[in-house]
């Protein structure tokens, strides 16, 4: 038997949701994966390996999706030295570079990491309402 107030099957949708996925992006796939959705922030993480400020974005990254749990959003990672065409089309010059993207449309991009209030204090104004 369930405790008082855990939600039940059926019961209708959950209440909170989990933490934002994080997708890898290629060519291929990234129109899908970053402009086709609605509703919801994408946010681009153009990075590179050896990249030092990368690395320190990636140890806090889990802390940040967790601190956006139930987020309408998604990270999409896309290394920008792997697939160069796709870090001209942002004009992304330096790694990390942020993209910001939300019904298809680019909101703003944020160049390196700044830290977690900075990083999430852009990304929740920019979170669809709701």
């Amino acid at each position: 038997m369930p405790d008082e107030g855990e939600a039940q099957a059926g019961d209708g949708p959950e209440v909170v949701r989990g933490r934002p996925p994080v997708l890898e992006a290629s060519p291929e796939d990234f129109d899908a994966k970053v402009l086709a959705p609605r509703g919801e922030l994408v946010v681009v993480d153009f990075w590179g390996p050896r990249c030092p400020n990368c690395e320190v974005f990636a140890a806090h990254r889990e802390r940040l999706l967790d601190a956006l749990a139930g987020a309408a959003m998604r990270l999409v990672t896309v290394n920008a030295y792997e697939h160069p065409a796709l870090a001209t089309r942002f004009a992304v010059h330096g790694i990390p570079t942020f993209v910001l993207v939300r019904d298809g449309k680019v909101l703003g991009r944020m160049s390196q990491f700044h830290g977690e209030a900075y990083w999430l204090a852009v990304v929740r104004e920019r979170l669809p309402e709701g």
